[in-house]
């Protein structure tokens, strides 16, 4: 009787793929919650929604990869076959997630950056301002 290892695969691969998802979603989005305060300027409740809705977009696109490449197109017939190619899988999945959070890094680092010079134009306007009135 052969017995195929494909469905224990996705048993595996299910779980791992959500869990990680979950965990570098959790870690990104509790510590860019002082990033985007930054970035809106101590509004919370701003800050707060556009952190919801990044973090919303993270898993969609995230768990959506993750399912769109699950699929096994060969069967597997022993142990370690299944383990190679969970391994192989798992290990692409990883390194995409890896990219995502260093492209959500990015933006962040970003729109704090383009806050900074926004506010620093904004001080310079004011004080030219300021010394115009006073002439």
């Amino acid at each position: 009787m052969n017995t195929s290892f494909n469905f224990t695969a996705y048993l595996i691969y299910l779980p791992v793929v959500i869990f990680l998802t979950w965990y570098v979603a959790f870690v990104l989005f509790k510590n860019s919650r002082t990033f985007m305060l930054d970035i809106f300027h101590g509004k919370e409740e701003i800050a707060t929604s556009t952190n919801t809705l990044f973090k919303t977009g993270f898993y969609l696109l995230n768990l959506g990869f993750a399912l769109v490449v699950m699929e096994i197109t060969t069967t597997i017939l022993n142990g370690q076959t299944m383990l190679e190619i969970l391994s192989y899988k798992i290990g692409g999945f990883s390194i995409y997630l890896g990219l995502m959070l260093f492209f959500n890094l990015y933006l962040f680092f970003r729109g704090r950056r383009i806050a900074k010079e926004r506010s620093r134009i904004a001080d310079i306007v004011k004080n030219v301002e300021q010394r115009h009135d006073r002439s």
